[in-house]
């Protein structure tokens, strides 16, 4: 039990990689609450949690609104005493265009969804772990704009690529209080936010060709990485740039 009555808020809970690791860390023993816009689909996951006897509990909304941020932790201490962790997973793609013909709308609802809503989180995450006495954030950012990059997604790059940079001045403004922060870097997965791939075997084909490992992940394996992270075994580990690619950024075959 790595995550034995540990408080754990997870955003983007309700499919893909936030859904695998909700129900995975409520396994390992935690405290889970979760956090997604879409209410229906969060409920799906939290009663999966409770019906094997975890605990869980939901707030749906927008992580771009600094108030829901604040929310999931009152929440957190209101029902579970503390909070020890924090996955900040939510993200979008945005439209995948040329950044000359991108709308600005996009580019500052991408810049908004993932990396705004990162500062929200932590603003409000952190004076709670320090009531706690120590702490692990986890943000969701990617090989794209950190190793690699392509045509099309200026927006999602910049916004990836700034997680590291806040995950990086987080880990150093709080290490003395014990609170960790680290940036997980996933390479493809087999999530909503992918697409249609069963209906596109090209597309498919091309995305499993640039992994050393010519395959998807699965969003457990990506949600184990977290659970790594997360739990006691990453004792010191902060500040890093946590790559879990399939071998996406050393591939050159």
């Amino acid at each position: 039990m790595q995550l034995n009555k540990k408080t754990v808020i997870i955003t983007g809970a309700n499919s893909g990689i936030g859904a695998a690791a909700a129900v995975l860390f409520a396994e390992e023993g935690a405290n889970v609450v979760l956090g997604a816009r879409r209410e229906k689909e969060l409920d799906e996951v939290t009663n999966q949690i409770l019906a094997f006897g975890g605990r869980a509990i939901s707030l749906a909304g927008d992580v771009c609104d600094e108030d829901y941020a604040k929310s999931l932790v009152e929440l957190a201490e209101n029902e579970f005493g503390n909070l020890d962790v924090a996955f900040n997973n939510a993200g979008i793609m945005g439209d995948q265009v040329p950044v000359h013909d991108m709308t600005s709308e996009n580019w500052h609802s991408v810049l908004n969804t993932n990396l705004n809503s990162a500062f929200y989180a932590a603003k409000h995450q952190i004076p709670a772990m320090k009531r706690n006495g120590s702490g692990s954030i986890i943000f969701t950012s990617s090989f794209v704009g950190y190793t690699a990059s392509f045509p099309g997604m200026g927006a999602y790059s910049a916004s990836k690529a700034g997680l590291i940079g806040l995950t990086q001045a987080l880990a150093t403004e709080n290490g003395t209080d014990n609170i960790r922060a680290n940036a997980l870097l996933p390479g493809g997965t087999i999530t909503p936010m992918a697409g249609d791939l069963e209906n596109n075997p090209d597309m498919r084909e091309f995305l499993e060709g640039v992994h050393a490992l010519k395959r998807l992940a699965d969003p457990i394996e990506i949600a184990k990485a977290a659970l790594f992270l997360a739990s006691d075994n990453s004792s010191f580990v902060t500040g890093s740039p946590f790559i879990v690619d399939g071998g996406n950024s050393i591939n050159k075959v």
